[in-house]
């Protein structure tokens, strides 16, 4: 009998411990305040990137305190310089780390215990290393070594890195919500022509898809419905000069080609072709 690995009981754990959800919801709420939709924001979403600038930041970081660990104990004496300024530079590139990952956990927290809860940890786990590599260098300066604490630090902060590896790969944060819909769809009816106003938008079905579907200055538009930020419903949205509002982050997608004109998301919406025949609205996967 097949069983689960046994990494992934502090998941179920921390999923499961609804204590976190107090100071959790709390620190989410004012991240959302502090970030609030703009320039800043698209910025620490990696809106200009064309994907989340989080895990781009975090590679920079981990991968200078940790290489400062690697000299510690395998460079020698001659190392020791070069681990205290790499630590230094690791801990510098924190700040817009953190930022950005709090950034995106903020937008996702409202949509589940697990990412709540589990993301929290992460984040706290994170603080921990970041705080032992800070001792560990203010023990450097003092003239002494720091080895220890600096190891300790980058043990907590691989601890954090499973768990950060768990929100995108197994809450998806971060990955475009589209991705797996069927790019094969051909022309299929969805609605009758007259029951869709100039101006309204309706949730369609085109097989198994959810197709956003609106006419606009006499023209018809359809978008796939579910954000590729984090799967808001776009026919919920505000439609106004060729644009779709998302409603639940406000990323804005051009209704002609689903180019992304604002963030937070990181992606284009995909974009349905439209035809009316016999009455009825046809849409097809462009």
């Amino acid at each position: 009998m097949g069983r689960h690995p046994p990494m992934t009981e502090p998941i179920r754990v921390l999923s499961e411990l609804d204590a976190l959800d107090g100071p959790a919801k709390a620190i989410a709420a004012k991240v959302r305040e502090l970030i609030p939709h703009g320039p800043v924001k698209d910025a620490l979403s990696g809106t200009w990137l064309g994907h989340p600038l989080h895990p781009v930041l975090t590679d920079f970081t981990l991968g200078t305190l940790t290489s400062a660990v690697v000299l510690d104990w395998l460079g020698g004496e001659d190392a020791a310089p070069a681990a205290e300024r790499l630590i230094a530079l690791g801990l510098l590139s924190a700040a817009p780390t953190v930022a950005s990952g709090y950034s995106d956990w903020g937008d996702a927290e409202p949509a589940s215990d697990s990412i709540r809860r589990v993301g929290i940890v992460h984040a706290a786990a994170n603080a921990t290393g970041a705080t032992l590599f800070a001792a560990s260098l203010a023990a450097r300066r003092r003239g002494g070594r720091g080895r220890v604490l600096a190891l300790a630090g980058g043990g907590v902060m691989a601890a954090a890195g499973y768990l950060g590896g768990h929100l995108a790969f197994g809450e998806g944060i971060g990955v475009d919500q589209t991705v797996f819909e069927d790019d094969e769809t051909g022309w299929t009816a969805v609605l009758e022509d007259a029951e869709l106003a100039d101006g309204q938008a309706r949730c369609v079905h085109a097989e198994l898809t959810p197709v956003m579907v609106t006419r606009s200055g006499g023209e018809l538009f359809a978008l796939s419905d579910h954000c590729s930020h984090l799967g808001g419903p776009l026919h919920e949205g505000t439609i106004q000069d060729g644009t779709v509002t998302c409603p639940l982050h406000d990323s804005v997608f051009a209704l002609r080609d689903g180019a992304l004109v604002h963030g937070p998301a990181a992606y284009p919406q995909p974009a349905w072709d439209t035809r009316v025949r016999s009455g009825r609205i046809e849409v097809r996967r462009r």
